[in-house]
Protein backbone atom coordinates (compact mmCIF):
# COMPACT_ATOMS: atom_id res chain seq x y z
CA UNK A 1 0.00 0.00 0.00
CA UNK A 2 1.23 3.24 -0.80
CA UNK A 3 -1.01 5.08 2.17
CA UNK A 4 1.23 5.88 4.93
CA UNK A 5 -2.09 5.07 7.31
CA UNK A 6 -2.60 1.70 5.89
CA UNK A 7 1.17 1.14 6.04
CA UNK A 8 1.01 1.90 10.19
CA UNK A 9 -2.39 -0.90 10.14
CA UNK A 10 -0.41 -3.38 8.55
CA UNK A 11 3.05 -3.25 10.45
CA UNK A 12 1.24 -2.92 13.68
CA UNK A 13 -0.62 -6.42 12.68
CA UNK A 14 2.62 -7.64 11.48
CA UNK A 15 4.62 -6.63 14.85
CA UNK A 16 1.26 -8.56 16.77
CA UNK A 17 1.62 -11.76 14.77
CA UNK A 18 5.59 -11.81 15.27
CA UNK A 19 4.80 -11.31 19.12
CA UNK A 20 2.16 -14.12 18.87
CA UNK A 21 4.86 -16.50 17.00
CA UNK A 22 7.48 -16.07 19.96
CA UNK A 23 5.03 -16.33 22.94
CA UNK A 24 3.56 -20.03 21.13
CA UNK A 25 7.13 -20.64 20.84
CA UNK A 26 7.83 -20.09 24.68
CA UNK A 27 4.72 -22.18 25.28
CA UNK A 28 5.66 -24.84 22.84
CA UNK A 29 9.32 -25.23 24.27
CA UNK A 30 8.18 -25.21 27.56
CA UNK A 31 5.80 -28.28 27.14
CA UNK A 32 8.86 -30.24 25.34
CA UNK A 33 10.96 -29.41 27.84
CA UNK A 34 8.60 -30.77 30.54
CA UNK A 35 9.23 -27.31 32.41
CA UNK A 36 6.99 -26.15 35.46
CA UNK A 37 5.82 -23.20 34.11
CA UNK A 38 3.62 -24.81 31.21
CA UNK A 39 0.35 -23.58 32.31
CA UNK A 40 1.78 -20.01 32.39
CA UNK A 41 2.88 -20.39 29.19
CA UNK A 42 -0.03 -22.22 27.56
CA UNK A 43 -2.57 -19.13 29.21
CA UNK A 44 -0.36 -16.80 27.84
CA UNK A 45 -0.03 -18.37 24.48
CA UNK A 46 -3.45 -18.36 24.54
CA UNK A 47 -4.13 -15.05 25.35
CA UNK A 48 -1.70 -13.36 23.03
CA UNK A 49 -3.32 -15.67 20.51
CA UNK A 50 -6.92 -14.57 20.87
CA UNK A 51 -5.71 -10.89 21.16
CA UNK A 52 -4.24 -11.23 18.15
CA UNK A 53 -6.41 -13.17 16.36
CA UNK A 54 -9.54 -10.88 16.70
CA UNK A 55 -6.84 -7.44 15.76
CA UNK A 56 -5.96 -8.93 12.30
CA UNK A 57 -9.41 -10.24 11.84
CA UNK A 58 -11.06 -6.82 12.92
CA UNK A 59 -8.21 -5.25 10.94
CA UNK A 60 -8.61 -7.34 7.42
CA UNK A 61 -12.15 -6.05 6.93
CA UNK A 62 -11.36 -2.46 7.59
CA UNK A 63 -8.16 -2.61 5.04
CA UNK A 64 -10.63 -4.10 2.41
CA UNK A 65 -13.58 -1.98 2.94
CA UNK A 66 -16.85 -2.76 2.10
CA UNK A 67 -16.42 -6.16 0.12
CA UNK A 68 -14.30 -7.43 3.46
CA UNK A 69 -17.92 -7.95 4.61
CA UNK A 70 -19.58 -9.80 1.72
CA UNK A 71 -19.37 -13.19 0.92
CA UNK A 72 -17.25 -12.39 -2.37
CA UNK A 73 -14.34 -11.93 -0.13
CA UNK A 74 -12.18 -14.27 1.99
CA UNK A 75 -11.99 -11.43 5.11
CA UNK A 76 -15.89 -11.51 6.11
CA UNK A 77 -15.18 -15.41 6.28
CA UNK A 78 -11.83 -15.43 8.49
CA UNK A 79 -13.54 -12.81 10.42
CA UNK A 80 -16.52 -14.74 11.41
CA UNK A 81 -14.38 -17.87 11.99
CA UNK A 82 -12.16 -15.82 14.57
CA UNK A 83 -15.20 -15.35 16.20
CA UNK A 84 -15.73 -19.09 16.72
CA UNK A 85 -12.76 -19.94 17.04
CA UNK A 86 -11.48 -17.34 19.86
CA UNK A 87 -13.38 -18.13 22.56
CA UNK A 88 -12.67 -22.59 22.28
CA UNK A 89 -10.74 -23.70 25.20
CA UNK A 90 -11.34 -20.36 27.39
CA UNK A 91 -11.27 -16.60 25.28
CA UNK A 92 -8.29 -14.04 25.94
CA UNK A 93 -10.38 -12.62 29.22
CA UNK A 94 -10.25 -16.07 31.03
CA UNK A 95 -6.28 -17.21 30.25
CA UNK A 96 -5.53 -13.62 31.00
CA UNK A 97 -6.79 -13.71 34.38
CA UNK A 98 -5.68 -17.37 34.69
CA UNK A 99 -1.73 -16.18 33.74
CA UNK A 100 -2.00 -13.74 36.71
CA UNK A 101 -4.00 -16.20 39.24
CA UNK A 102 -0.57 -18.81 38.52
CA UNK A 103 1.43 -15.88 38.87
CA UNK A 104 0.04 -14.62 42.50
CA UNK A 105 -2.07 -11.69 41.39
Amino acid sequence: STFQALQHRMAKMFTELELMRSVVEAALEAIDAGRSDVDQAVSLAKAVGGETLKLVSREMVQLHGGIGMTDEHDAGLYMKRAAVIEPMWGNAAYHRERFAQLNGY
